[in-house]
C-alpha cells in the first residue's frame, strides 16, 4: 500500500512587525470610513432603511424588480415610514438604502480585513506572544460591535422614528474604541526597544476621559437631534445659559436643549485642555504629534460651531463627526509618545 505523506509543517517565520503594524493601521483607517460614512448615515436618515439583521444574505443589494419590492414593504411597516415617510416613493428608498447598506458592507469588510490577515501571521507565527491576546480581544470587540449595530438599529424600528440615543453613543464610542486599539497596537509594534527619557503622562487619562464624555455627549446630540436646538453660537436663544435646562437627571441625556448645551460647554473645555497639553508636548519634543492634536482640536472646535451655525447641514455634520475621529487618532498617537518606555525583545512561537 502506498504511503500518504503527511503535509509539510508550516514553517515559523521572524516577527514581521512592520507587517503587523501597517496592516492593523489599514484596519484603523477602514474603522475611520466606516464612522464617516455612519456619520452620513444618520444625517440622511438612513439608518432604519434595512429592518433585518442577515449576516450571510444582507452582503448583496437587493437585485430586480421584486427584490426591491420586499425591501421597501418591508420598510413599510416601520416606525420611522409610518410617522415621518409615509408617501416616501421608491427612488427615495433606494437612496436611503444605499448609505445603510453601505454602512453594513464596509462593517463586513473590516470584519475580513482583520480576521483573515490575523489568521495568516498566526498560522505563520509572525505574531509576538505577547500581542497575541491583544489582538483576539480586538477581534472580539469587532465581533460584538456587528451585535450592537443591530441592537442600536433594533431600538429604532418599533415606536419610534430614529435609534435609541444611548445605544447609538454606545456604537460610536466601541467603533471608536477599536479604532483606537489599532493604532495604539500598530506604535507598540513599531517602537524602538531603547530607552528613553521620562515624557509628560499624567495627561493621558484624565483628557482620555474627557474627550470620551465629549464623544458620549456628542452621539447624544446626533440621536435626539439636538444640534437643531439652536443655531447661534457662543449664545443660545440670545442668551449664554438657556432658561430651563436640566429641570432634572433625565435631561443630561434626554432634553435637546440641555444636552445642546453641555456639549458645546464641554467643546470649549476639551479644546482649551487640548490646546494646553500640546503645548507641553510641543515642549518635551513631541513635534508632529503635538501639532496633530492641536490641529485636530482646532478643526473640530471650528467644524462643530460652523455646523450649528448652518443648521446641521450634512457635509459640515459629516466632517465634525469626521474630524472627531481624526482627533481620537491624534491623541491616541500623542498618548502613545508620552507613556513610551523601554521596549523589551519579544519571542515569537
Amino acid at each position: 500500500m502506498a504511503s500518504i505523506a503527511a503535509p509539510a509543517p508550516i514553517a515559523p517565520v521572524a516577527a514581521r512587525p512592520r507587517a503587523l503594524a501597517a496592516w492593523l493601521f489599514a484596519v484603523a483607517a477602514l474603522v475611520f470610513a466606516m464612522v464617516v460614512v455612519g456619520g452620513i448615515t444618520r444625517l440622511t436618515e438612513s439608518g432604519l432603511s434595512i429592518t433585518r439583521w442577515d449576516v450571510v444574505s444582507g452582503t448583496l443589494p437587493p437585485i430586480g424588480d421584486a427584490a426591491w419590492a420586499a425591501q421597501f414593504e418591508a420598510y413599510k411597516q416601520s416606525s420611522q415610514y409610518q410617522l415621518m415617510n409615509r408617501g416616501m416613493d421608491l427612488a427615495a428608498f433606494k437612496h436611503i438604502f444605499f448609505w445603510e447598506y453601505l454602512h453594513r458592507l464596509l462593517g463586513r469588510l473590516i470584519g475580513m480585513a482583520f480576521a483573515l490577515p490575523l489568521a495568516w501571521f498566526w498560522l505563520r507565527r509572525a505574531i509576538p506572544a505577547s500581542y497575541k491576546p491583544r489582538l483576539v480581544a480586538l477581534l472580539a470587540l469587532g465581533g460584538l460591535q456587528g451585535t450592537i449595530g443591530w441592537w442600536m438599529v433594533s431600538s429604532g424600528l418599533v415606536d419610534r422614528v430614529a435609534v435609541a440615543p444611548e445605544r447609538l453613543a454606545v456604537h460610536l464610542v466601541t467603533a471608536l474604541t477599536i479604532m483606537a486599539g489599532c493604532i495604539w497596537t500598530a506604535l507598540d509594534l513599531l517602537r524602538p526597544a531603547t530607552p528613553v527619557a521620562a515624557r509628560p503622562r499624567a495627561w493621558v487619562l484624565p483628557f482620555t476621559a474627557l474627550l470620551y464624555v465629549q464623544i458620549i455627549w456628542g452621539a447624544f446630540v446626533a440621536g435626539l437631534r439636538a444640534g437643531h436646538a439652536s443655531d447661534t453660537w457662543p449664545l443660545m436663544s440670545g442668551v449664554l445659559v438657556p432658561a430651563g435646562i436640566a429641570q432634572s437627571a433625565a435631561d443630561l441625556v434626554g432634553d435637546p436643549v440641555t444636552v445642546h448645551f453641555l456639549h458645546r460647554s464641554l467643546a470649549i473645555i476639551v479644546a482649551l485642555a487640548a490646546l494646553h497639553i500640546a503645548a507641553k508636548l510641543w515642549r518635551a519634543g513631541a513635534g508632529r504629534r503635538a501639532l496633530a492634536l492641536g490641529g485636530a482640536v482646532t478643526a473640530q472646535f471650528g467644524l462643530g460651531i460652523a455646523t450649528v451655525l448652518s443648521g446641521v447641514a450634512i457635509p459640515l455634520g459629516v466632517a465634525h463627526q469626521a474630524c472627531g475621529a481624526l482627533l481620537v487618532a491624534a491623541t491616541t498617537w500623542a498618548a502613545h509618545w508620552s507613556v513610551q518606555r523601554r521596549q523589551a525583545p519579544d519571542t515569537v512561537f
